[in-house]
């Protein structure tokens, strides 16, 4: 059996494109990974507000600054309020952020409460959530959340 040169051409051009392949959507991947990574709090609200209106929740607000117990953002999505904190860390996300989540929730009379990290979470603080009912999106939920809007 032979191989012509034809066929080991075509073969290195698949290999090639193959390769390509992956190296775009690794380098794509961190770059969006990295899209958050450098922001400062306030802009990584707006962010995740941007993110939820891209992902089909409506009413979109960033709360003010100060005084807005606990929450970054306001929004709904098909009949569902929530009540969202936002954590731009450069290490996993505590309790504390989930127990404001629980407060800001029932204090915005919101139906559910959620925190929304460009990391991932303590294990104490995923304990809480459960017990809480508040959602935690890490950095991976955060990641598909972008693949989707």
């Amino acid at each position: 059996m032979t191989v012509s040169a034809e066929m080991i051409i075509a073969i290195v051009v698949i290999l090639v494109l193959v390769v390509g392949a992956f190296w775009l959507l690794l380098g794509k991947k961190r770059r969006r990974a990295d899209a958050f990574e450098d922001m400062e709090g306030h802009e990584f609200e707006y962010f995740c507000a941007d993110l939820l209106e891209q992902n089909g929740f409506i009413d979109v607000e960033v709360t003010r600054g100060s005084g807005d117990y606990g929450i970054d953002i306001l929004a709904e999505k098909e009949g569902v309020t929530y009540a969202v904190q936002c954590k731009c860390y450069t290490a996993p996300v505590g309790v504390k952020a989930v127990q404001e989540a629980y407060a800001g929730r029932d204090y915005y009379g919101r139906m559910v409460g959620a925190v929304m990290t460009n990391q991932y979470f303590t294990a104490p603080a995923v304990e809480a959530a459960k017990k809480l009912k508040i959602l935690l999106w890490d950095g991976g939920y955060l990641e598909g959340m972008m693949e989707e809007g």
